[in-house]
């Protein structure tokens, strides 16, 4: 099992709508309701579960996050920003294009999606390097996703964050965050 995220079977309609949930409030996110702990590093798949799920109840709130970086990043230095924007997005989109049409690629992305996601911003990073953009990627990009991923793994899990999560695996409801970690090879499995 690659650490820390493994391949789940696809669960979710693909015809269903896609919605944006709601903006969870500050002391859900962050402040005085909200737990936080380490995760047992000796148990990969249980850091996986609760890293998937809080990126699906929290996608909102971390897309608010990596705007707010970006924009206040691109302010700063707009042309790197967009630059920088520009390269990772097409570099994902042909990751994920040559996975969904290549069979090697694919059944490397579903066996290893973390080494996947770090070829491709390092790949990122090798382009924007020759460009100039080190920086923006660095500080405008990285920055607010790694935010992301130690917020999913610390974050415990709520009543209300389990239910909304049921609601997604079982097909009742699409988020872009769920057509993401979908593209990744990371689908969320009805029951987790």
């Amino acid at each position: 099992v690659p650490f820390p995220f493994h391949h789940r079977p696809v669960a979710m309609a693909p015809n269903a709508e896609v919605q944006l949930p709601p903006l969870r409030t500050l002391d859900d996110f962050v402040c005085s309701s909200a737990r936080f702990s380490l995760p047992d590093l000796k148990d990969p798949l249980r850091w996986n579960n609760r890293v998937i799920n809080n990126l699906l109840y929290y996608q909102t709130n971390y897309l608010v996050m990596l705007a707010a970086i970006l924009l206040l990043v691109g302010y700063i230095e707009p042309l790197k920003t967009l630059v920088g924007g520009t390269v990772v997005t097409l570099l994902f989109l042909g990751f994920v294009w040559s996975a969904e049409n290549k069979a090697v690629i694919r059944r490397l992305r579903r066996n290893h999606p973390t080494p996947c996601l770090v070829v491709v911003l390092a790949a990122s990073y090798c382009l924007l390097s020759l460009v100039g953009g080190v920086a923006v990627f660095l500080f405008g990009i990285t920055f607010p996703v790694l935010l992301i991923i130690i917020h999913a793994s610390l974050r415990l899990r709520n009543l209300k964050n389990k239910i909304e999560n049921k609601i997604e695996s079982i097909g009742l409801k699409r988020t872009p965050m769920g057509i993401l970690l979908e593209a990744l090879g990371q689908e969320q499995e009805a029951g987790s």
